[in-house]
């Protein structure tokens, strides 16, 4: 039997042994951590988004690392193919929101549960507490794996340990040094999907603070490069949520550039400018009585309207029959135009996902195999692949996984 050594237990090692062992190799999948499955049990907030039911050309829109190079992939194991896997293996699922899919009982571990028992039905042995430490090659082909300093030999070798974001679930760049080790370029490692610190310190008073239907657009030396709508939350930090971490990949990029980024956020992107002093004509005359931070409570958060009344120079205090038009005006503008300056990503190890790694051009987007290492299957974050939220990095890596352990069984 072909000997097959899987590392790393994340989503796509344990695809990519599953795969392998239904093929017929005798698999042995090495997890460094005490358990497998550590970054897959954080997904989704706990409760696994473990794909997106769009078709395989949305998936590839939304994978804006390398989205091309999965086509192949994505064609042999799509979305609906991973549901089908999953409710194979007794994983019932549901869509929400976005076309997001999670498992019905919304519980990331019933979801690593039966990959384990999958694992063993085909007769995988997971070894966890397992770090290994070198990959041996010879002839630029693998021969084995150093693992509590013993060699075990293999005839092909498939390395799937993860990026080098959230470091705790065992990701912690092993892949990268290996595959450079071995001769492959890694590209830049930057974070992606992560969190965003601002120079605005106002923001600590806005911690906590979630916002929905909003448009924000992300700005390069004054120029937009992005623009999202949907949900964002203010931290002491910065800003996060959904759509931040959707800009938060190009944010990352500029900033490395050292370019002068922003974000602008459109607090009420369903009204025109007419429309919105519209209606704030109609609330000042509600309550014409009122001072201005008292008449904006119908319209706004009111941990935001000493921020918003301060960024348009307004005196709080001053009531709504003595504002002018010029500066109605303006207060409409900085409603549709919150600026904040980025000054950097939160840290790698904060972010769900890498952007980076070795490099596309030196991976088979077929079979997932090293074009310089034969044997050497490459999948997951340990490659220049990264996604956006909503279940497409996981797709990416139960496609990877899916052809590398087939191929790697059958080459």
């Amino acid at each position: 039997m072909k000997k097959i050594i899987v590392i790393g237990g994340g989503a796509s090692g344990m695809m990519s042994a599953i795969q392998a062992a239904a093929g017929g190799a005798n698999v042995t999948l090495l997890e460094k951590m005490p358990r497998v499955g550590r970054k897959l049990s954080i997904t989704g907030k706990g409760r696994c988004n473990l794909t997106n039911a769009a078709d395989v050309s949305e998936v590839v829109k939304n994978i804006p690392g390398n989205g091309k190079f999965l086509f192949s992939a994505l064609k042999k194991f799509s979305p609906v193919d991973t549901v089908n896997f999953f409710n194979r293996l007794g994983v019932v699922t549901k869509i929400e929101r976005g076309g997001r899919v999670f498992p019905a009982s919304d519980d990331a571990s019933e979801v690593i549960d039966a990959l384990l028992r999958q694992l063993a039905i085909v007769g995988v042995d997971v070894r966890t507490n397992s770090p290994v430490t070198e990959i041996i090659a010879e002839d630029r082909k693998v021969r084995g794996v150093v693992v509590g300093g013993k060699v075990l030999t293999a005839d092909a070798i498939i390395l799937a340990t993860g990026g080098a974001s959230y470091p705790a679930t065992g990701s912690t760049g092993d892949g990268f040094r290996f595959a450079r080790r071995l001769g492959h370029n890694v590209t830049e490692l930057l974070p992606a999907l992560v969190p965003l610190e601002t120079e605005e310190d106002f923001v600590k008073d806005l911690q906590g603070l979630s916002l929905r239907n909003v448009r924000v657009k992300l700005l390069a030396d004054g120029r937009k490069v992005a623009e999202v709508f949907g949900e964002m939350l203010f931290t002491h930090f910065g800003v996060s949520g959904p759509i931040i971490l959707t800009l938060s990949r190009q944010a990352a990029r500029l900033l490395a550039e050292s370019r002068f980024v922003e974000v602008e956020i459109n607090l009420k992107p369903a009204l025109t400018p007419e429309q919105l002093d519209a209606r704030i004509l109609r609330d000042f005359d509600k309550f014409k009585r009122r001072t201005i931070k008292n008449s904006l409570g119908e319209l706004l958060p009111s941990k935001l309207i000493p921020i918003i009344l301060d960024q348009t120079y307004l005196d709080e205090d001053r009531r709504v029959d003595d504002i002018t038009q010029a500066e109605r005006r303006r207060l409409v503008e900085v409603l549709r135009g919150l600026s904040l300056t980025i000054t950097k990503t939160r840290p790698l190890a904060e972010a769900i996902v890498t952007s980076g790694g070795v490099s596309v051009k030196e991976i088979d987007p077929r079979t997932m195999q090293s074009k310089l290492v034969e044997g050497l299957f490459i999948v997951g974050e340990v490659a220049d692949v990264d996604g956006f939220t909503g279940g497409f990095n996981l797709q990416a890596a139960w496609a990877m996984g899916y052809v590398a352990g087939t191929n790697a069984a059958g080459s």
